[in-house]
């Protein structure tokens, strides 16, 4: 299988500040769910230890077969299952108090459905937490996502199915917004050769493999100028109250 970047490794060291971004919603969400909770994309299992401990029951549902049976054998005690989603066509109604889902919904063809189902298997008063990129802070067209969202519109998808959306962000500190600030430099120099703007004109696969080829060289510089990439932790990030201004959203939906 091709190794793709959007797969932030925790053992790459140019992938930590990344790797610590993703982390960070993990860390809030343990402090907040209880008894059942669903992942929609577990992926390869970055907040499993939090959610597992803070969870009754945990369930986790992603569409990489091969990931999933690992964490099978690893979780023995919790639930996993293989499926494309949009549906969630082997649960039930009405069945989980919690759903995290981070850094997925901008992968989903049909977003719409994506929420509408999450609002199906969530309980009455269940609430579903979901992080995804601010397309304001995107550097570079991502050719791995369907889409990308400014906060407002994120919010008004959500509210078509649940009456209550919370919205917050996540945005860095001093640290992490010089490293955002050296790689949109760095970006800046990559892309100035993309004169016909091929990376909007050309259709996403395509540009996977070169995307991916790029953020890979680019993630190395970066590491080798000043280390500074190595040494940002998910301390260094923080929930803000300005969605709009941070680099992530996380929004919290109660049915």
């Amino acid at each position: 299988m091709y190794k793709t970047t959007e797969i932030t490794s925790a053992e790459i060291a140019s992938d930590n500040p990344v790797h610590q971004r993703l982390l960070f919603p993990y860390v809030e969400a343990a402090a907040i769910v209880r008894g059942k909770v669903l992942e929609i994309g577990c992926g390869w299992g970055r907040g499993l230890e939090l959610l597992t401990k803070a969870a009754d029951h945990y369930t986790g549902i992603d569409k990489n077969e091969e990931l999933i049976a690992g964490l099978s054998a690893e979780y023995p005690n919790s639930t996993f299952i293989a499926a494309n989603i949009p549906p969630l066509s082997t649960l039930p109604d009405n069945t989980f108090d919690y759903i995290v889902t981070f850094q997925v919904i901008e992968h989903i063809e049909n977003d719409d459905l994506f929420i509408k189902e999450a609002h199906r298997v969530l309980k009455p008063g269940g609430k579903l937490l979901l992080t995804t990129v601010n397309k304001t802070f995107s550097l570079t067209r991502n050719p791995w996502h369907v889409r990308e969202y400014y906060a407002d519109g994120l919010k008004a998808l959500m509210a078509k199915y649940f009456p209550t959306v919370e919205t917050r962000g996540i945005h860095g500190n001093e640290k992490v917004m010089t490293y955002y600030e050296q790689n949109k430099e760095s970006v800046k120099k990559l892309t100035r050769f993309d004169i016909f703007n091929l990376q909007y004109r050309l259709p996403r696969r395509l540009l996977q493999v070169p995307y991916d080829l790029m953020n890979r060289l680019n993630r190395n510089r970066l590491l080798q100028a000043d280390g500074l990439a190595a040494e940002i932790n998910y301390t260094d990030y923080v929930v803000s109250k300005d969605p709009a201004g941070s680099l992530d959203f996380f929004y919290m939906a109660t049915k």
